[in-house]
């Protein structure tokens, strides 16, 4: 008597193997040597993208900032960062070397943090995110949101317990508003703090929280039961009831951790309410910063993809000539380098309002979203001159193509951030629907 396979996709795959060729599973040519007619942005290009010398607006602090962060993110981070990207793990061995750059913290004084200009922990921003976005948004999330959230808002107490440790990078934060429900609408959050004797209890779910798998302090924020007005709290890793798990699947920041945080019945002292958060109006003193440095990122990520794309360009040949040479090329190459300059100089105005106290919540926004509607078009382009090379992630463009699309959504998606001007330059808030017509 003969039993039939139970399983009958086991001889499907039986017969499958049998027909592959043996080199099925030998592993890929390395880029260079299956493309060695351009470098692989494992070796990173020079920096060609400052054609209006934007270097003669800084201090030379400011320069000495650019080019000591440069010089770490091409020696440290561009060799691996293709590796990382595609396992969507983060690199935790460099963050010793990203503690010796001494610029977490940025324009925090005192406590250990460097005290940088606005414009400083800017230009630092986007040297990382030239080089890799996912590292920059590591630092912004740590650094921006977390660590500024404890020196703007923070008790005395407070900023002298846990600045010094997340300045040194020896203790990593994260920033947690946006739940699974509330995303634009980040006001109408539903975490809730219930006071109790000696402190608080939290109950709720946070979405998108970058750093929350492996940091080891969160900021939380969670509306008060007895007042209804958002707080904030400072939430230590592995707190009963507390997890934080990574999402998967993501197309773009993929070396970033993001993570779903589930807070059941999350016990949290009375010293780690973060004193001065008092109504989600409080949150704004850290997003005026946090979205000048967000708007940052699209600005370096726009001169690595520049930078790429010239090198390549005058490597790659076709018809006997670099492609530099055509006029197709060469002309959506000066459109990508005219949005890089106007990009730039954006930036900079957002930090110099910012610096004289002038910079409003318009300001801020506008800047964000132009400049990330920009950043998408040159990746764009750039994705376009580099022909089948413009899908891998070897030669820049394809990430930072990919790595873009989060950045013009979080931090207030481009609608959101234009809505937000259009609310300060009219005087009229249309960010819910017009009541139904009764006709």
């Amino acid at each position: 008597m003969t039993l039939s396979n139970p399983n009958p996709d086991d001889n499907d795959n039986a017969t499958m193997k049998k027909k592959i060729p043996s080199y099925f599973h030998s592993p890929p040519l390395h880029v260079s040597l299956a493309f060695p007619q351009a470098t692989p942005a494992s070796t990173f290009p020079p920096c060609a993208s400052d054609y209006f010398q934007f270097d003669d607006l800084l201090t030379p602090d400011e320069q000495a900032i650019r080019y000591k962060v440069r010089q770490c993110m091409e020696k440290n981070i561009a060799p691996i960062m293709t590796q990382y990207w595609e396992k969507a793990e983060f690199p935790f061995h460099v963050i010793p070397k990203f503690a010796e750059l001494r610029i977490a913290g940025g324009t925090i004084k005192g406590y250990g943090c460097p005290g940088l200009s606005v414009t400083g922990s800017a230009v630092a921003a986007a040297e990382i995110a030239r080089v890799d976005a996912s590292c920059s948004t590591f630092f912004l999330v740590h650094s921006s949101l977390a660590m500024l959230t404890i020196a703007l808002c923070g008790s005395e107490a407070q900023k002298q317990k846990y600045l010094p440790s997340l300045a040194q990078l020896k203790t990593i934060a994260c920033w947690a508003l946006t739940e699974p429900d509330y995303g634009s609408d980040a006001s109408a959050l539903k975490t809730t703090a219930t006071k109790v004797e000696g402190g608080w209890i939290l109950d709720g779910q946070k979405r998108w929280i970058g750093n929350s798998t492996f940091a080891d302090l969160l900021v939380i924020f969670a509306r008060n039961t007895t007042t209804n007005q958002i707080n904030g709290y400072i939430v230590k890793k592995d707190a009963p009831g507390l997890t934080a798990t990574k999402i998967d699947n993501k197309i773009g920041l993929r070396i970033v951790q993001n993570g779903d945080i589930v807070l059941r019945k999350v016990f949290v002292p009375e010293e780690d309410r973060i004193a001065e958060v008092n109504s989600f109006q409080d949150t704004n003193k850290v997003l005026a910063v946090s979205r000048v440095m967000v708007a940052w990122q699209p600005i370096g990520l726009s001169m690595g993809i520049y930078d790429m794309c010239h090198r390549y360009l005058k490597e790659r040949k076709q018809f006997g000539a670099p492609l530099a040479a055509f006029q197709i090329s060469q002309q959506k190459l000066v459109q990508m380098l005219s949005n890089v300059q106007a990009m730039i100089l954006v930036g900079w105005r957002l930090c110099k309002l910012y610096e004289s106290g002038k910079l409003t919540p318009g300001h801020a926004s506008l800047g964000k979203s132009w400049i990330s509607l920009r950043a998408r078009e040159t990746a764009s382009l750039g994705r376009e001159l580099l022909g089948g090379n413009g899908i891998l992630a070897d030669f820049l463009v394809a990430k930072a193509f990919c790595d873009l699309e989060p950045i013009y959504t979080f931090e207030g998606t481009y609608d959101i951030n234009t809505l937000v001007t259009g609310r300060e330059v009219t005087g009229f808030a249309s960010f819910k629907p017009a009541p139904q017509s009764r006709l």
